[in-house]
């Protein structure tokens, strides 16, 4: 044999005791994916890792493109708990509704920490692909409006933006026709002997949200007897802790646009930080913030 030809993989020196490589050897860890399915192929990461598609010859183009796209990938998540924890309320299944709703409010602190990356993106880089992003815009992710349905904020003029396709609208009028978790929370008290007046358990659930002084009693029944009723204020909490995160996701939004772009016009259309900060004052779950007062 010529002393120089590559030697064969069957005839692989064993590698010295302790190394890397012996290591790996001796975990007998897999290491020929030629017939199995490896962490790439389970992940789809061929799909995921080609789908950045930067339009600009800009540097920075690729961090505000995975940045959005993560979180979507973040919003598909919520969405999946949120619809989970929805359908467990309305079958008085508690329990398995906490621990979901849980697990949004993280993924709603995992969304509020993206914005730090992003934030790392100065005003005159983002000048340099902004012509590039036509009138794309965050206002127009389903997904994000789906959560903000679920979570009771209903609006009918949100459906407009995805008209022109109608399978991403029929996921979207889903979310605005449904009950939210608040209207099955308050279903939830009725259900359980505590007085919810009918205006807010059977009404048109497309139509926004109106605060009531009996809703803000009923729970306040529940507040200043939490020992006959755990579940329900262990349920308010849940809420309380979801709205806490969601107003922090949306305030990190404001102050990130903002320190990027300033008073400029969203690319969407909408005023940008002006709209963003009308947003702050929606309350998706009024009488649980109200009755503190009344404690």
């Amino acid at each position: 044999m010529c002393p120089h030809a590559p030697t064969p993989a069957s005839a692989t020196p064993t590698p010295p005791a302790g190394s890397p490589e012996s290591v790996v050897h001796e975990e007998r860890a897999q290491l020929d994916f030629s017939r199995s399915m490896s962490y790439g192929d389970y992940l789809q990461l061929d799909a995921i890792l080609t789908a950045q598609k930067p339009l600009s010859p800009a540097h920075d183009e690729l961090l505000f493109i995975v940045q959005h796209q993560t979180s979507e990938l973040w919003m598909k998540l919520m969405l999946h708990e949120l619809r989970a924890a929805i359908a467990h309320v309305a079958r008085d299944e508690l329990q398995p509704a906490f621990k979901m709703l849980a697990r949004v409010s993280k993924i709603m602190e995992q969304l509020v920490h993206a914005w730090d990356v992003l934030a790392t993106m100065t005003p005159p880089e983002y000048s340099a692909m902004r012509p590039y992003l036509g009138q794309s815009s965050g206002f127009q992710s389903y997904q994000y409006r789906s959560i903000e349905f679920a979570l009771g904020n209903k609006n009918r003029a949100m459906l407009k933006p995805h008209e022109h396709r109608s399978d991403l609208l029929e996921q979207v009028q889903a979310a605005y026709a449904a009950p939210s978790l608040y209207d099955e929370a308050l279903r939830l008290l009725a259900r359980r002997g505590i007085a919810v007046p009918a205006s807010h358990t059977d009404r048109d659930w497309t139509q926004a949200y109106v605060e009531s002084d009996a809703v803000e009693q009923a729970w306040l029944t529940v507040y200043r007897d939490p020992q006959t009723h755990w579940d329900l204020y262990q349920l308010g909490e849940e809420l309380t802790d979801l709205e806490d995160a969601f107003r922090l996701w949306r305030f990190r939004h404001v102050t990130t646009v903002e320190r990027v772009i300033g008073f400029k016009r969203g690319t969407g259309g909408t005023g940008g930080v002006s709209y963003l900060r009308k947003m702050l004052d929606v309350v998706l779950f009024p009488e649980i913030w109200r009755l503190r007062t009344s404690l």
